[in-house]
């Protein structure tokens, strides 16, 4: 099912950017590069936040955010309450950052992992649906912190 799908990064992950950006246009899906379009260097927060506002907005239906670790664009892609931007490595914790939290911004690592682990983590998010329950209460809880209680 194609979904629309804005992708940023900075300057250190702009050939993955590129190289994902590409097979999700291949695979059907409407992207969106918000940059950078070169390798100057530049500041991923500035990137981070341009993804979260376009998830934010309704411009995208999910979002790709890439630096070197994707430690910090997952930071930045965080401050805004309407993404949910989960950190993966391999396809496991990119299904479960869906079926588990309903996140819809996932973010890699250019320097971590390979060309072949990021499409299949970005396959596997795409195509993992929200499993609501029980995890729909712990997603609420997200923009909704409540006091921690013990279980009875």
């Amino acid at each position: 099912m194609p979904h629309s799908i804005a992708i940023a990064s900075d300057h250190a992950a702009i050939e993955l950017k590129a190289a994902l950006a590409e097979w999700l246009d291949e695979h059907g899906h409407d992207v969106t590069d918000l940059g950078p379009h070169n390798h100057q260097s530049v500041d991923y927060p500035d990137y981070g936040y341009a993804l979260a506002e376009a998830i934010a907005a309704g411009d995208a239906e999910f979002g790709v955010a890439l630096c070197g670790s994707g430690i910090g664009i997952s930071i930045a892609v965080n401050r805004n309450p309407s993404c949910r931007c989960a950190l993966v490595s391999d396809n496991l914790s990119a299904r479960l950052s869906r079926e588990h939290n309903d996140a819809n911004v996932i973010a890699m690592g250019a320097r971590l992992i390979g060309i072949e682990t990021a499409k299949d983590c970005l396959d596997a998010f795409l195509s993992t649906d929200f499993g609501g329950d029980r995890h729909q209460r712990r997603v609420d809880k997200l923009s909704n912190p409540a006091p921690v209680r013990e279980p009875a």
